[in-house]
């Protein structure tokens, strides 16, 4: 019978166990569903014999909260979470979130800051030897040398500052049972220096083979240029055939290893994984507190694939899952999905089928499994390579078959949909199955900007793609007899973005007759391309100069430019037009943006026209939402999943709803 994995001493007693191998220390409550990391490496962990038992968000300032189960036999296991613990508790702006949708009832405050560290720290306090694995995604997105956003600090790696003995990075499920046979066979974890996808301290380097050393922390800390060196040759190395080992110096003879990534999964691998006996739930102990607010997100939705070749400059995806794309087969989604319609809460509805990028079933070209990613070149960045194969019929066919499973009403795809791939493919099958079957009056796509030199740094398809996109999907919808919108993502204060592209900006959504009633300033997150532009002021890819808009006043001006006809938007606005010499912009025509005084805002705004008559200027107000992170499918314990990849972050977790 499936049970959840014990939280209590009790719970382990009940089991026969007199011990654990095994202690799991998450920051987020325990849910036990597939697109919760730490249930996936929990139950990886158990179907290869290790007992483990689950501390959930314990008390920071009590070393005893991290003493449940005794000493474990082979370690500890510690992960902020989900999501990075500092975006999981700030916005943009520095402000506390008013909730955290992994935790009980919503409630904030239930993890430190940097949890990753203060837990480290408090096992250290009490067990002061034991081995202690850390990762998740504070652990990957931090494992060497970063530009920390929130203290403005250049930091050490999380392994130093943590006092953990291993740090794992990418999915981690071959990973972690590397590390747990090892262990069991007992290798001292001082040795564990040859398992793909870690990163571990040493004081000799003389055995690592064939690795590059970085400039040392130091050097990095007093030159920000040559940390975004530092920042290319990692990025450069994160292909599981080509990268090489990493070695970073710390003082005199202090170093960080980061062996090569682990490879991706097989097909099997990966159904495998996902049909571990989990529970698909919160632990029952949380009811009283209204249950955990994540859980409603993904309950019904599918986890497809991983790993990403769009290549985004603001998403740390390269970092976390590579570019090798990986899928699940259709026999075990089927499954799955056959297993939800059964849940007394399922009314018919499949809220998503897709993982970073919905419509990325197949590695970009054949040759990445034999030979591994480019290292000079994007798939998709600046046009789609000539190599690259373009074939949507696995992922209809897929769609097709989960729409005739019994009781199935509709299949939804929530998941980024990477517009410029679908326009590579010049067969319309996919996009009129999607407005057909997969829309719901709303299509929600990641174009992002508008000027071509912001989206290039953005590593995003130039404003023309996007437009064509655009045609070619109101066509098919205008065939099909339906009315259906393209609702475009932006992003504001983007490296590289000046109040000129904001205001690019907001004339292109004037022209769309389109409001966002939210919109998502940039969001500089450990190790994206976008966050080492933000503190280095250059592109690490060639070093040339970007402009960074870091002052929070005009930051605040291309925020409010993106909701122009918000009234209490009124003095930025004006202030920026003004300051960019756009008074053009200021008027009752019909281009400008804003009349030359405030005026009562609603949806019908009465502006005078010049004849003095009113008209009324229609506003269709459509809500965008904010950015969310991508689904917090694959975001393993020991491997950091999708959910903080993306630059810009609303702290909710993942429907799979960033758009490509």
């Amino acid at each position: 019978m499936k049970q959840f994995l014990p939280i209590t001493k009790e719970e382990m007693l009940a089991r026969g166990w007199d011990r654990v191998d095994f202690v799991y220390v998450i920051g987020d409550a325990y849910v036990d569903h597939s697109s919760f990391g730490p249930a996936i490496i929990s139950r990886v962990l158990e179907a290869h014999g290790y007992r483990v038992g689950i501390i959930s968000q314990p008390d920071w300032t009590d070393e005893e909260s991290v003493a449940v189960f005794g000493m474990p036999r082979l370690g500890f296991l510690v992960s902020s979470g989900n999501m990075d613990s500092m975006v999981n508790h700030y916005t943009v702006n520095h402000r506390h979130r008013q909730m955290d949708y992994y935790t009980p009832g919503g409630k904030t405050g239930k993890r430190p800051d940097y949890a990753l560290t203060v837990y480290c720290n408090l096992i250290r306090k009490k067990y002061k030897k034991v081995p202690v694995i850390i990762g998740g995604i504070e652990a990957s997105l931090r494992r060497l040398a970063h530009y920390d956003f929130w203290s403005d600090k250049f930091k050490r790696s999380v392994l130093m500052d943590s006092g953990a003995d291993l740090l794992m990075y990418g999915m981690g499920e071959i990973s972690i049972v590397e590390m747990a046979d090892a262990l069991n066979s007992g290798l001292p974890v001082e040795e564990l220096t040859f398992i793909h996808g870690t990163v571990y301290k040493t004081r000799d380097i003389e055995n690592v083979t064939d690795g590059i050393l970085l400039p040392d922390f130091d050097t990095m800390k007093a030159d920000k240029l040559e940390y975004a060196k530092s920042f290319d040759i990692q990025y450069r190395n994160t292909d599981f055939i080509t990268a090489k080992p990493l070695i970073e110096k710390y003082g005199e003879k202090r170093y960080i290893v980061q062996n090569p990534p682990a490879r991706p999964l097989t097909m099997q691998e990966f159904d495998d994984v996902y049909e571990l006996p989990y529970m698909n739930d919160y632990h029952p102990s949380y009811e009283k507190e209204g249950g955990v607010p994540a859980i409603s997100e993904i309950r019904f939705s599918l986890t497809s694939c991983r790993g990403c070749f769009g290549g985004c400059s603001f998403c740390a995806l390269t970092f976390h899952q590579g570019r090798i794309v990986q899928a699940r087969s259709h026999e075990s989604l089927i499954r799955e999905a056959t297993e939800m319609t059964k849940h007394p809460d399922f009314k018919g509805y499949i809220h998503d089928v897709g993982g970073p990028t919905a419509n990325f079933r197949r590695p970009a070209c054949d040759k990445q499994l034999e030979k591994g990613v480019c290292t000079n070149k994007q798939c998709l960045y600046p046009k789609p390579c000539k190599n690259m194969v373009v074939d949507h019929k696995d992922y209809i066919e897929l769609l097709r078959k989960l729409r005739k499973i019994p009781n199935v009403k509709k299949v939804f795809i929530r998941s980024g949909i990477r517009f410029d791939y679908m326009l590579a493919d010049k067969d319309d099958s996919f996009l009129r199955e999607l407005c057909k079957y997969h829309v719901s009056g709303q299509l929600r796509v990641a174009p992002e900007h508008v000027s071509d030199h912001v989206l290039d740094l953005m590593g995003k398809p130039r404003n023309e793609v996007y437009q064509e996109f655009v045609k070619r999907f109101d066509r098919v919808n205008k065939e099909l007899g339906m009315q259906q919108y393209a609702i475009p993502y932006l992003i504001s204060s983007h490296p590289g973005s000046d109040l000129n592209d904001a205001i690019a900006l907001a004339e292109s959504i004037r022209d769309m007759g389109y409001m966002p009633e939210q919109v998502q300033d940039f969001y500089p997150t450990p190790s994206t391309i976008s966050t080492v532009m933000y503190y280095t002021g250059v592109d690490p890819r060639n070093m040339q100069k970007v402009h960074i808009t870091s002052n929070p006043h005009e930051k605040a001006m291309q925020r409010a430019l993106l909701q122009y006809r918000k009234p209490e938007n009124y003095a930025l606005v004006r202030e920026a037009l003004l300051k960019a010499g756009r008074q053009d912009l200021i008027g009752f025509d019909k281009h400008c943006l804003i009349p030359p005084r405030p005026l009562n805002h609603g949806k019908s705004e009465g502006v005078k026209n010049e004849n003095g008559t009113n008209r009324s200027r229609s506003v269709r107000n459509v809500n965008s939402g904010t950015r969310e992170n991508k689904k917090t499918s694959g975001n393993k314990g020991f491997g950091p999943g999708n959910n903080m990849a993306s630059a810009k972050h609303s702290g909710k977790p993942g429907k799979n709803s960033k758009k490509k």
